[in-house]
């Protein structure tokens, strides 16, 4: 068996495995074999390896010295499927995004300043900068704190990550086809009016109501029908035709599943959360959303999915800003609800039509769970 050093970490309502790219063979095929052997994939339970038989636990994240000047760090996000052999790199975690930061200080990788530690980190997948201010105590991350997110157990110490860089960062524009809303036909299933938005990731949005649900539905009750799901991924795909990510419907499944991520929006309203039967009341939140990506939904909702969304609220005439009322569409504040609970964004358009962004800022926490050495079988290299 061959050894390799891992940290397992928690990253805001996501937990994925870091490893140092010097770690990794150079070789793409070599070093995908190497990271199924880690994660135990492919298999729904991912028994034979860390991976965590989870879309919110399959990440990971490959840490290395800077290739720009006015980064930190340099920092690859793939999603590791556990039911096919796909290792997609095709965008970023915005959860995991958060224990960047963490990791890099812990590890020595970059100078530390108490209470807070700045930390640009080079995204690879994007090639963009995102800025972590992560809080420091005694030469180390700072675990403890106040900060509580809905969907993790417990408080921590607050970062704030700002993905202010990332507007249109996959496809070179913020509105891929130059319109905040469009007619997609997905095929099979007729017309459907989306919003496409590339902020953090590209997100595609949709109303509930134009797939006959209410918006508040739980993630068992929208994936246990499994119409629903094959309607929602052929909209997904299509639309992932369209902006060029893929060149065809089958190629999109297979091969970029994980992005562009699928929210479903609607107005705000009171509903239970799954995950520990809390109430969210309507007053509390400005929309309400559910998303799914890897064709799963998530439990919570992701760091760049937030982004997104946020970028969205900005921009008149998307699906977001339909749902907001007059007051929310004035602010910069903006409070998502979701399968978890609620999470805020803080979107600051750089002009009226949101075509460039000041800040996508919102906080998360982070903790380092483990550390030591992984072990694969020689077989699966």
């Amino acid at each position: 068996m061959t050894p390799y050093k891992v940290v397992i970490h928690r990253g805001g309502t996501s937990k994925g495995i870091f490893i140092k790219e010097n770690e990794l063979p150079r070789d793409p095929a070599q070093r995908d074999r190497v990271i199924r052997g880690i994660f135990g994939t492919p298999d729904i339970r991912e028994i034979d390896g860390l991976g965590g038989a989870d879309v919110l636990t399959s990440k990971l994240a490959i840490i290395g010295p800077p290739t720009r000047e006015d980064a930190d760090v340099d920092y690859t996000f793939a999603q590791v499927s556990f039911d096919t052999d796909l290792v997609d790199y095709g965008g970023n975690c915005g959860n995991i995004s958060a224990a960047v930061g963490p990791f890099a200080i812990d590890e020595g990788m970059v100078p530390i300043t108490e209470p807070v530690t700045r930390v640009r980190i080079h995204q690879v997948n994007t090639n963009c900068i995102l800025v972590a201010d992560v809080p420091v105590k005694d030469g180390k991350a700072q675990v403890m704190g106040d900060c509580k997110l809905d969907g993790v157990p417990g408080t921590g110490a607050r970062i704030m990550l700002d993905f202010g860089d990332t507007a249109g960062s996959t496809t070179g524009k913020i509105l891929p086809t130059g319109n905040p809303a469009d007619v997609i036909h997905a095929e099979g299933y007729g017309d459907f009016e989306v919003s496409i938005v590339d902020a953090g990731n590209v997100v595609v949005f949709i109303e509930a109501a134009s797939l006959g649900l209410k918006g508040t539905e739980t993630c068992a009750e929208i994936e246990k029908d499994k119409a629903l799901t094959d309607k929602m991924e052929a909209i997904r795909a299509a639309c992932t035709v369209k902006i060029g990510m893929a060149a065809t419907i089958r190629e999109a499944t297979e091969k970029s599943a994980y992005v562009p991520f699928f929210a479903i929006v609607s107005k705000s309203a009171d509903y239970t959360v799954a995950i520990d039967g809390h109430k969210v009341k309507a007053e509390e939140i400005d929309l309400v959303s559910r998303l799914s990506f890897m064709l799963h939904m998530h439990k919570t909702y992701p760091g760049t999915g937030t982004v997104c969304t946020g970028a969205a609220a900005r921009i008149p005439g998307t699906l977001v800003y339909k749902q907001l009322s007059e007051e929310a569409k004035g602010r910069n504040m903006l409070r998502i609800g979701h399968p978890g609970g609620v999470i805020e964004v803080d979107a600051q358009a750089a002009d009226p039509e949101g075509t460039a962004f000041l800040r996508l800022a919102y906080e998360r926490t982070a903790r380092r769970i483990m550390e030591g050495t992984c072990y694969v079988k020689n077989d699966r290299l």
